[in-house]
């Protein structure tokens, strides 16, 4: 993987774990068992490797299930064989125009070419109807007079693609028109964070590199790279970087990671200015990485909310793999050009409109 070639250069010396033996997976479908987490060599919970939180939980709880924050087993059961299923029955061929036609552009992929996971998401063994948890497991509302961030101009495929905060109808101007995941220059979704989320897409692999001063989260999709600096501040000169500006501490075996100064184009649900996010990573079993977040923005919500979920360890030597997204890609270039020649033809014909216009009325 070309992408995080320098960051495992760079951390070389560091991401020696204290001990090699590897214990088996923890079934996730049971409790935690008593568990302590390995120590690297320079004296921090081991969190590295290989990780992935595809998921067929939902971020929001769907509106019927209520409060209710997990699914029953015969409800699992049911999830997880229709995703077997759909998957068996995405091998047959298609009529990709037809599918298009019905569902719009871009879903011609099946769900033979998407991946988001064959599990409903456990927590300590807990089937989760949702990712969030308030009680009902979706965003609160925004209290009366919240001002959002500009983002909602979008289509909600092109939001999918990087949620430009330009208008779509002025998309085709330029290349730096487009959204940013249309430009590969970060994920789809919010992969990246913070916080992190499965996209429902696909390439939903993460690698965590730890070394004394800063710790690296880089996600597959577009090969987006967060650097988490430990033990120091927050920058003070209001430039807002993606994913915002990182600093990270441990608490015991957790490792604690507070982002501020996230940038307009990566919103969440509106909030980006005084926008916090703190996130908690720990190992809590064999092959179980325990994440939750809180979502603080006292101009949007009047009480912090969160969530949480499990990443588990690719299995079998599995890792990220190169996100080529641009490489050979001739479509971007033939939408700016196509516009060209729409805006010629639209010009033309309006020039025709005005010579016919001219004529008729004798000048």
């Amino acid at each position: 993987m070309q992408s995080a070639t320098w960051v495992s250069a760079a951390f070389v010396l560091c991401i020696a774990p204290a001990s090699a033996q590897v214990a088996p997976a923890h079934d996730p479908t049971k409790p935690y068992p008593a568990y302590t987490a390995p120590r690297l060599a320079i004296g921090q919970p081991d969190l590295q490797g290989f990780w992935s939180n595809a998921t067929l939980t939902n971020t929001s709880r769907p509106s019927e299930l209520g409060e209710r924050l997990a699914y029953t087993e015969e409800e699992v059961a049911r999830i997880e064989t229709a995703r077997i299923a759909a998957v068996t029955a995405s091998t047959k061929r298609v009529d990709v125009s037809v599918v298009e036609q019905a569902l719009g552009p871009g879903e011609a992929y099946n769900d033979y070419w998407k991946d988001p996971g064959y599990t409903v998401m456990r927590v300590n063994g807990q089937p989760r109807t949702s990712l969030l948890t308030t009680p009902t497991g979706r965003a609160p509302t925004a209290k009366p007079g919240a001002v959002a961030a500009q983002t909602a101009s979008q289509p909600e495929f092109f939001k999918l693609l990087g949620e430009s905060p330009i208008p779509r109808g002025a998309a085709y101007d330029n290349p730096e028109s487009s959204g940013l995941g249309e430009r590969c220059i970060i994920g789809f979704g919010r992969n990246g964070g913070p916080p992190m989320f499965a996209n429902g897409f696909s390439n939903n692999t993460y690698q965590i590199v730890q070394s004394p001063g800063a710790i690296v989260i880089e996600t597959e999709m577009i090969h987006d790279a967060r650097i988490v600096r430990l033990n120091s501040r927050h920058r003070s000169d209001d430039i807002r970087p993606y994913f915002g500006d990182s600093i990270g501490w441990w608490e015991g075996d957790t490792l604690v990671v507070e982002t501020a100064n996230i940038p307009q184009v990566q919103a969440y649900l509106g909030a980006w200015k005084t926008l916090k996010v703190t996130e908690r990573f720990k190992r809590v079993a064999e092959g179980r990485l325990h994440y939750a977040f809180q979502i603080e923005d006292k101009s949007i919500w009047d009480a912090a909310w969160g969530g949480e979920y499990e990443f588990n360890l690719l299995k079998g030597g599995q890792r990220v793999h190169e996100y080529a997204c641009h490489e050979g890609n001739y479509a971007l270039p033939g939408i700016l050009a196509g516009a060209r020649v729409q805006e010629a033809k639209t010009a033309q014909a309006a020039a025709l409109g005005q010579a016919t216009g001219a004529a008729r009325s004798g000048h």
